[in-house]
């Protein structure tokens, strides 16, 4: 061991790195033998770490002429990564010995790039999307790098020098970054530009959402293979492939349907759609559905519907048990090659052969693993005919046991279940696993791109292994991290645990970060897509603030919601100097210094309601609204207002306000102005709310699994006063006005169609931004009738106006 740790070390390769090489049974005789076959003892860091990879490349592709390919590296006519990759791609079809002209020529041998056609390359690419760049400027930078290292003329050049020409010459075309390529400053640019009509439809104006090819213009993700370049055990494989994908890249979404989507889901969406539509592929929705007894219609339903909500069309909508018979026979085939067997053994029995609860003890092999292959066949076959009793025998594939991986320890590919299964009915008694399912579903369906979170890390290397030891198109799995957010909790079994606590009612509960409780909650699917491309795909885990996510929606929000003015907590407000019959129309816009939202009028009467925020008993000099003798203004109305008496209900509340309308004579311009609700039954005012509900942070603590911060347990940290449910609060003829405009729109009527409008948007002026909640009462008759009486209206508080919510706090007293 010694000895081989130090010969790896004079590779180049870090101390630790050279152990865990000479104690991998596997690489370590590879790497050892190529180390041999160069007839060298030292070797430049560059030579050492192509050799290093050479050798995982054989252990795991079963890379042939590896001997060949290192003698080539050691004599530096393999002298890039990009070099080795072509060796190895064209050993796996030609033999190097027999043409080595043909070698040279494949992998770029003696090939020189000069500086010169660096140059002039890079400059013909940047031509040939100049004007695409001119109006992207930076915003198009990662598209233009991806079109210049995709020119052929580059494809053994340095790729160090390759970038900084690029930069140098984009430099040059577009001259520094500047206020053009601010997203703050593009925005304040577009609203200084001449307001289009108003139409009903931009009540609904959308909110530019960050690009997609932003989320993979770097990194790992941006490097990834393309099809055709993923090796194969035998190369008809690829050309099979080829032929039915015509070199498309083709990726999936593949959930399993045993709960709703949440924000996580939200990343893995935009990382299998987005991947796929950024490179001109597709991607298909396929449900892993392997469990009948965890999953329902009514989540597979609810993921669609939540990936058509974010944007994204499925190529086709498919389901792992579309493939059950091909998947039995593919096991039958396994067990015929000698690599699966039938086993009786309990979950104890596997766990302790797998070395104990922590993996640290002695592994040893199932007393079944040797069966002979006919006995297998039929005791699989008396699995499938259902002779075996649940959880009494399994079928598990014959891996290596030896492997450092835990993935490799035979794991179990089928198991006895009698349960209805919701597509195929009581057709099957036996279903496979997630570890064999997913990698032979990936291959019938001809997947380029296997794109998974990171906890799949582990599961890459039984995924190649099933794959070959079937011998059936093999995609490439590639990891990253998983999204978490903080103040929440995503697990489908703690969601299950709130709902039976009692603690919400139901899982689309608008305080929960499942996709059905955002939605109902109001946030645009816009502002998630941004959230989740702006951090962008890197392959470590990340839990971000969700203040953070609330920003985005606040951004989102502030683009499309129309203003409106509101009272939570409505006072009576009596004009004594004008007449009980006074009406007055006025004409307010739905989003001052935005002449695209449109106008709507509200009455003006003697009676008015403020918000009980607006009006305080005892004035301070730091207080700036209504008071006794004090004058305010009234938005969009001429004059202000002056508090004249205060009257009271026998309970010392106030019952009403008595205030002067300053309309004769000239008065001082206010310091402030206040909103407020006319009292015109007339006219249906004021839109009087059943219930305006504040959702606060479920939880008090950011992360309510930390047990040295949650000592009691996460439970224990639920906020049981989260959920605010205010009544009484009234709002002005604006918010139905909103609603009859958007229900004209095609957006709007499909809605309606569904008893929800909740496409719709708006901002209560000071309070927060709201929509209107599912258990709303709202019929298009009474839209097309005008009859705003007849609606029930529970609207849901979205986000606050700002980051800070304790300055905009509603309470429910």
């Amino acid at each position: 061991m010694d000895d081989l740790i130090s010969r790896f070390e004079a590779l180049g390769l870090a101390p630790q790195k050279a152990k865990e090489a000479a104690s991998n049974k596997k690489i370590a005789p590879v790497l050892d033998n190529l180390i041999s076959a160069t007839g060298q003892t030292t070797f430049s860091r560059t030579i050492g770490l192509l050799l290093y990879a050479l050798a995982t490349t054989a252990v795991k592709d079963k890379t042939p002429h590896t001997d060949y390919i290192a003698r080539a590296i050691a004599s530096g006519r393999i002298a890039s990564t990009e070099q080795l990759t072509a060796a190895t791609k064209f050993c796996s079809k030609s033999d190097p010995i027999a043409d080595e002209q043909a070698f040279d020529e494949a992998c770029g041998v003696d090939v020189v790039i000069s500086d010169e056609t660096i140059s002039a390359t890079v400059k013909a690419a940047l031509e040939s999307i100049k004007d695409t760049l001119l109006e992207q400027r930076y915003r198009g930078q990662g598209k233009a790098l991806r079109t210049v290292m995709g020119c052929p003329d580059l494809r053994w050049a340095n790729l160090a020098k390759v970038k900084n020409e690029f930069d140098v010459q984009l430099l040059a075309l577009l001259g520094p970054k500047d206020e053009r390529d601010s997203p703050t400053a593009l925005k304040k640019a577009a609203a200084k530009k001449p307001a289009p009509k108003a139409t009903a439809s931009s009540l609904r104006k959308g909110w530019e959402p960050a690009s997609l090819e932003s989320m993979f213009a770097g990194g790992d993700i941006s490097r990834l293979h393309k099809p055709g370049e993923n090796p194969q055990i035998y190369p008809k494989l690829m050309e099979m492939h080829l032929k039915a994908t015509g070199g498309k890249v083709i990726t999936r979404f593949p959930p399993e349907p045993n709960g709703y989507l949440h924000i996580g889901h939200a990343k893995a969406i935009n990382v299998n759609f987005g991947y796929a539509k950024t490179h001109g592929g597709v991607c298909n929705l396929r449900y892993d559905d392997t469990n009948p007894t965890a999953e329902e219609q009514e989540y597979v339903d609810s993921i669609l519907e939540a990936v058509r909500w974010l944007g994204f069309e499925p190529h086709q909508i498919l389901y792992s048990s579309d493939y059950f018979q091909q998947l039995y026979e593919l096991a039958v085939k396994l067990i015929e090659r000698g690599l699966a067997y039938v086993c009786y053994c309990t979950a104890e029995d596997i766990r302790e052969q797998r070395g104990g609860e922590d993996n640290r003890g002695e592994r040893f092999a199932c007393p079944h693993r040797d069966r002979p292959i006919s006995e297998s066949l039929v005791e699989f076959q008396k699995m499938r005919e259902g002779r075996y009793a649940a959880n009494t025998a399994t079928l598990r594939m014959k891996m290596d046991l030896e492997d450092g991986n835990p993935q490799m320890w035979d794991l179990v590919a089928y198991r006895v279940m009698f349960a209805s299964h919701h597509r195929t009915g009581t057709e099957w008694c036996i279903y496979p696993t997630y570890d064999f399912t997913h990698c032979l579903c990936d291959s019938l369906e001809n997947i380029t791109h296997s794109l998974c979170t990171g906890e799949f890390f582990q599961s890459r290397k039984s995924y190649y292994w099933l794959c070959d030891a079937v011998e059936v198109y093999k995609p490439v799995q590639w990891e990253y991290g998983r999204l978490n957010v903080t103040n929440t909790v995503l697990s489908k079994r703690k969601l299950l645990q709130l709902r039976d606590e009692g603690v919400i009612s139901t899982l689309d509960d608008p305080r929960l970060y499942t996709l059905p409780a955002l939605r109902r909650r109001g946030v645009p699917p816009s502002a998630i897509n941004a959230f989740v491309r702006e951090l962008g795909v890197t392959t470590a885990d990340t839990t971000i603030d969700v203040n953070r996510l609330e920003n985005h929606i606040r951004d989102s929000l502030n683009e499309m919601a129309p203003r409106i003015m509101a009272a939570v907590h409505p006072i009576k407000v009596v004009l004594e100097n004008l007449p009980e019959d006074y009406l007055e129309q006025i004409e307010l816009p739905y989003k001052p210094r935005d002449d695209s939202f449109g106008v709507h009028r509200v009455p003006f009467t003697r009676t008015l309601y403020i918000d009980r925020s607006d009006f305080r008993e005892v004035d301070s000099p730091d207080y700036y609204r209504l008071a006794p003798n004090k004058t305010v203004g009234l938005q969009g109305a001429a004059h202000p207002i002056t508090c004249t008496a205060i009257r009271k209900a026998p309970d010392g509340s106030i019952s009403e306000l008595v205030c002067r309308y300053e309309n004769t004579g000239s008065h001082p311009k206010p310091k402030t102005f206040i909103q407020w609700v006319a009292d015109c039954p007339s006219l249906g005012s004021p839109v009087r709310l059943a219930e305006l509900r504040i959702y606060n942070p479920l939880f008090k603590h950011s992360n309510p699994m930390d047990k040295s911060a949650v000592p009691g347990g996460w439970l224990s940290d639920v906020d049981r006063d989260s959920l605010q449910v205010v009544k009484g609060a009234v709002a002005e003829l604006g918010l139905w006005d909103s609603i009859k405009r958007y229900a004209a729109t095609e957006a709007g009527k499909k809605e309606l169609d569904e008893h929800n409008v909740e496409g719709l948007r708006f901002q209560f002026m000071r309070i927060g931004y709201f929509t209107l909640d599912k258990d709303t009462a709202l019929s298009a008759a009474a839209i097309s009738e005008d009859r705003v009486g007849d609606a029930r209206f529970v609207v849901n508080r979205i986000v606050t106006l700002k980051e800070d919510s304790k300055k905009e706090a509603v309470t429910a007293a």
